[in-house]
């Protein structure tokens, strides 16, 4: 993907995308598994740790799908859609548990420090590419996350599969004018969406008080709710984040 992205200074001719953003809907289905694994989660239990996993893979997974799309429409070129699932999975969980170590060590961090009510909201760093976090340093905390799991994504294209987080940290400091002004870009919009989220939940709140529709009809509102916001924050996260690495190697942030 990086050299891909390179590819577009040499290029005269840019690649057409077929379908454009409408391609993004086939992260739905991780989606869909991610929020149904949180429900379990919920509810507590031996379930809720495997539940807690696989609701972090499905939400890498679908940051894959969208990733290969958000690459494509800043006319760059990525291999990410000819991986099989195989590769896909073992690229996930090579990711997901080194970010995992990350948000733990930041919120041991935090408790170490006494910020004891914000120390949890770590652990939900990567829940939060797709899903609403419930603090404003949470989101912003989400944002980075999120941009570090791209520049893993890109490193590892570019080296055979292998991730490397340590690599991802130094490209992040190497590129950070750009990369970092999209992250606190991305923060400020998640602040955005999830002030409209919040709207959009009461609303749904007061119409299941008053409407005599079915539960059927409610739980179907409810779960389009969910969908629309958490395809709409993933769209926006690489958009966001694959456009600031974009100006980082066009303006000359990094070879």
């Amino acid at each position: 993907m990086t050299t891909a992205l390179r590819k577009q200074l040499r290029q005269q001719s840019l690649p057409q995308v077929s379908f454009g953003p409408f391609r993004f809907l086939e992260a739905l289905p991780w989606l869909v598994m991610a929020a149904a694994m949180r429900v379990i989660a919920f509810g507590g239990g031996t379930v809720a740790f495997p539940a807690i996993v696989v609701a972090s893979i499905a939400v890498l997974h679908a940051f894959l799908v969208v990733a290969q799309r958000s690459i494509e429409l800043n006319d760059g070129q990525t291999n990410l859609g000819e991986l099989e699932f195989t590769e896909q999975f073992r690229l996930s969980r090579a990711v997901l548990w080194r970010i995992a170590l990350l948000m733990f060590a930041a919120g041991c961090a935090l408790l170490a420090a006494g910020f004891t009510s914000f120390a949890p909201h770590m652990m939900s760093g990567l829940d939060g590419m797709a899903f609403d976090q419930w603090t404003n340093i949470g989101k912003f905390w989400s944002a980075t996350i999120a941009a570090l799991v791209l520049l893993m994504i890109v490193d590892a294209e570019r080296n055979h599969g292998q991730v490397s987080f340590v690599r991802a940290l130094a490209e992040f400091a190497r590129r950070g004018l750009w990369v970092g002004a999209a992250v606190v870009v991305l923060g400020a919009v998640y602040l955005g969406l999830g002030l409209g989220q919040g709207w959009v939940r009461s609303a749904i709140w007061n119409f299941w008080q008053v409407s005599s529709s079915s539960q059927f009809i409610k739980n179907l509102i409810y779960f389009v709710f969910i969908f629309s916001f958490a395809m709409l924050r993933l769209w926006i996260t690489l958009l966001v984040l694959t456009f600031g690495l974009k100006q980082s190697y066009l303006r000359g942030g990094g070879a």
